[in-house]
């Protein structure tokens, strides 16, 4: 069971950046891809971002791919989400998930452990 504690989220105004971070622990994290998704009030859970094991490939969301970059350290135990010219349809809690797989494949189902969350507000 792998446990995720995310942090970084907060209050930005429209333009704005913020770095999103999540820690794993309990189990190898260097053999499995994550995934960043997020979920605004009222709407389903939806992806934003994921990085297989390695790092090298990435898989975005289309109208984020521009702004945003996921990222890895798994010396560190830890994946990032990058966030620049923040809007305020950006405005969700953002979750951290640890995929099943080492690669995404595109199935949210995959992701079967999940942080609690963090807020992230963009005003305009």
């Amino acid at each position: 069971q792998v446990q995720l504690v995310e942090s970084g989220g907060g209050l930005v105004q429209a333009g704005g950046s913020l770095r999103l971070s999540c820690a794993a622990s309990g189990r190898t994290f260097s053999r499995y891809a994550m995934g960043w998704f997020r979920q605004a009030p009222g709407k389903e859970r939806e992806f934003v971002a994921a990085i297989d094991w390695s790092g090298t490939m990435t898989v975005y969301e289309d109208s984020v791919k521009d702004r945003i970059t996921i990222s890895r350290a798994n010396s560190m135990n830890t994946v990032y989400l990058q966030m620049n010219s923040l809007k305020p349809e950006d405005t969700a809690v953002y979750y951290c998930g640890s995929s099943s797989r080492s690669y995404y494949s595109g199935s949210i189902s995959d992701f079967a452990s999940w942080g609690q969350g963090t807020q992230v507000t963009v005003s305009s």
